[in-house]
This record gives C-alpha cells, structure tokens and sequence, in this order.
C-alpha cells in the first residue's frame, strides 16, 4: 500500500502561496507602510485648499506661459551655449581628481590599505553632497557667476566618475596583471598595459554617462546664482514673465534631449 493522496483528496486540496504566518506578516507590513505615510502626510502640515486648487492653478499657468516669446531667442542660445561649457569643463576638471581618487580606492592597485579608505572618504563625501548645496557654497566663495558652477558640478562628479572607475577596476582580469608583472614590468608599465585597456572601455561610458547628467544639473544652478540657463529662468520667474518663461523651458528641453542623442552616439562609437 503506497501513502500517495487520492484524486478525491487531490480534487480538495487548494494550493496557497505563502503560509498562514506568512500572510500575516504581510498584511502587519502593508498596515504598518500605511501608518507611516499617514503619520508623514499629517507631520508636514500640509494646506489642502492649495492643494485641491492646484490644478486650476496649472491651468491658469499654462494660460500665462503661452504662446512663447523667442524676442530673448539670442540671450537663450547665448546663456545655453555657457550651460554646456559649465558641464563639459566641471567634468573634465572632476576627472582629473577622480582617476587618481579611484586608483587608490580599488583594492587590488591601492599602494595602501590606508590609502583605499582615504580615497572612498573623498568618493562618499563629494557624493554625499547635493550639486545645489554645493553650488550655494561656492557662490559664496567665488561670487555667482560660472565659476561656481563648473567647481559645483565637478566635486559632485568626482565622487560620481571615482566611484564606478574603482569597481570597474577592481574587476578587471588579473591574470593579465600578472603576466606583464611576470615580464619584470615596473608598476607604471603594469598599470599602462594590464589595467588600462581592461578599465578603458568602462572609464569613457562613464566620463560621457556623467556628461550627460552635468548638462542637466547645470541647467538649474543659475537658480542659486551658479551661472546658466537658470539664472536668466530665475529672471523671468521674478518678473513674472511666463511667456519668456516658457521659451526657456522649451529650449531646456530641446538642449537635455540633444545631450541625450549625443551622449548615445558618443557611448555607440567608444563601446
């Protein structure tokens, strides 16, 4: 006699994802996510009248924001032009910081184990940072304007760009490091042929990666007075000029969107 079930017993049996105690904690983890969203809703004193009424408000805006005024058509290409060279010079100027940062933070090429932790100190505390919060800071250093804005964008990269170079280093073949150094190759010449061509591919598709997410963050550090497109947006918002308002956010558009083709044809030709 075998202890197989029945087809009757079969026909009864209703299979069920998660056990009892399972499905428990579950509904207590649903309950408990609920609770917290309410208790953060209310903790923000939030003013619902504003709220019920913001899509009329939209609405009107949208009203105000058209059609378009391009009179301001030259001063935008100009303040977009100045945008694009603020996100080109802070990532090329964060490179220079975070090739050697992410060279002493990869285990397997730091000279010391001292040096990795002092090199993923500069990675987490640039990252840590938001681009905004350093652009206030540098503005009051430098005064507004672009320079503020290049030294903004390119400490926030550095911890970006050293941070994804490191792993990428970290991960290379060591085998091919061990063949060179087997040659008598010193430690320049295993660095210039063992671990940059594994690490090149990854450091272009990052450099241009971070490129692309500079032209973007660069767009709203004249709001703090960093220099760009978002000083003169800020202008216009001040003066209550939507028209104009308008016509720089459709030229922000048009500009993030052409970065964005850029930045995959320039990936499609490195990788």
């Amino acid at each position: 006699m075998t202890s197989d079930p029945t087809l009757q017993e079969l026909r009864g049996y209703r299979w069920r994802r998660f056990t009892p105690w399972q499905r428990l904690g579950r509904y207590l983890a649903y309950l408990a996510t609920v609770a917290v969203l309410v208790w953060s809703v209310r903790d923000l004193d939030i003013f619902w009248p504003w709220v019920w009424d913001a899509p009329e408000q939209v609405a009107d805006l949208l009203r105000r924001m058209y059609p378009p005024d391009w009179r301001r058509v030259g001063e935008i290409v100009r303040v977009l032009l100045e945008t694009v060279n603020i996100a080109t010079l802070a990532t090329l100027l964060a490179l220079v910081f975070a090739v050697p940062a992410a060279y002493i933070s990869a285990r397997n090429t730091s000279p010391h184990p001292v040096l990795v932790w002092v090199g993923r100190f500069v990675l987490v505390a640039s990252r840590s940072v938001n681009t905004i919060i350093w652009a206030l800071l540098f503005v009051a250093i430098f005064g507004p304007g672009a320079v503020a804005g290049v030294a903004a964008i390119a400490v926030r990269s550095i911890g970006f760009i050293g941070k994804l170079i490191s792993e990428a280093i970290e991960e290379i073949d060591p085998a091919q490091v061990e063949a060179i150094q087997a040659t008598g190759a010193g430690r320049g010449k295993v660095l210039l042929y063992g671990i940059v061509p594994q690490v090149l591919p990854a450091f272009f598709a990052v450099t241009v990666l971070r490129w692309d997410i500079n032209i973007r963050e660069s767009t709203v550090l004249g709001l703090v007075g960093a220099g760009g497109i978002g000083l003169l947006l800020q202008g216009s918002i001040d003066l209550f000029a939507w028209t104009t308002v308008s016509a720089i956010l459709i030229a922000i558009l048009v500009l993030v969107v052409l970065a964005e083709f850029v930045s995959a044809w320039l990936r499609s030709k490195v990788l």
